[in-house]
């Protein structure tokens, strides 16, 4: 590769990004009320599970907009976006909060368990509930893009929220989820990105544990804000969610986003 095309894949990555922090800006306040999930009929239970996607810090459900969409146009009858608070200083917390949420939606689709759809911090509390608060009864798969599942050091400017600071590589957080995990039934797939800047190191986002059911999937070009808003990350997600588990997952191959 001439040198001429990583200066270019920053640059396009960079003006992406700009654009991704615009839109954050324009939709912020369309999505600052919480919702809740409509009560299906029996008969609504077969066809794909519900989908719930949480946002990362400081941000809220408005994210996710072009991913509800392409969801809800190819066959998903519940996809459930979840805020919390900007104050929330705790994964653990929102983690148990994250639970009574999915057991309510549970209750009115009539679903046994669902997917899930985690952005940075979103990704990684879910991961605590699948994990460590036996949540994998619950959540089938779990689909995180650009969390920091080893911790990243660019959150360190951020420091004094006690919750960036549980995002700190060898926090007590992070170590606690990197012990062994025997019997965690919940898929997970981790997408990364060779140009996330929050992400530190990149390869953080890359989910790596011995004792779970892990696809990996790399995303080229398209950054840490851009990546829940991306067309063809949306494509890749859907299909994620649209296969089975045959056993133990291979890595996923790479997804080159130009």
């Amino acid at each position: 590769m001439d040198q001429a095309s990583p200066k270019l894949t920053a640059l396009c990555a960079t003006a992406l990004e700009a654009v991704a922090l615009a839109g954050r800006l324009v939709m912020y306040p369309s999505g600052l009320w919480q919702e809740a999930p409509a009560p299906r009929a029996p008969s609504d239970i077969p066809g794909p599970r519900p989908v719930l996607l949480l946002h990362g810090f400081v941000d809220n459900r408005s994210v996710f907009a072009l991913l509800r969409r392409s969801l809800a146009r190819n066959g998903w009858q519940q996809v459930v976006c979840l805020n919390y608070s900007p104050l929330t200083c705790d994964v653990r917390t929102a983690a148990e909060s994250l639970g009574r949420s999915i057991e309510e939606l549970c209750a009115v689709t009539g679903h046994q368990q669902v997917d899930v759809v985690g952005h940075s911090l979103g990704g990684l509390i879910a991961r605590y509930y699948a994990q460590r608060l036996a949540g994998d009864t619950r959540v089938h798969t779990l689909v995180t893009l650009g969390t920091p599942h080893s911790g990243t050091s660019a959150a360190a400017p951020l420091s004094v929220h006690p919750i960036v600071r549980q995002m700190r590589p060898g926090s007590e957080l992070i170590e606690e989820l990197a012990a062994p995990a025997p019997g965690c039934a919940t898929r997970f797939v981790s997408f990364w990105s060779d140009v996330d800047r929050v992400m530190a190191p990149v390869l953080t986002a890359r989910l790596d544990h011995p004792d779970l059911l892990v696809r990996t999937v790399r995303v080229q070009g398209v950054g840490h804000l851009a990546m829940p808003a991306h067309w063809a990350v949306a494509a890749r997600v859907r299909q994620e969610l649209q296969e089975a588990l045959p056993g133990v997952p291979k890595a996923g191959p790479a997804y080159g986003i130009a």
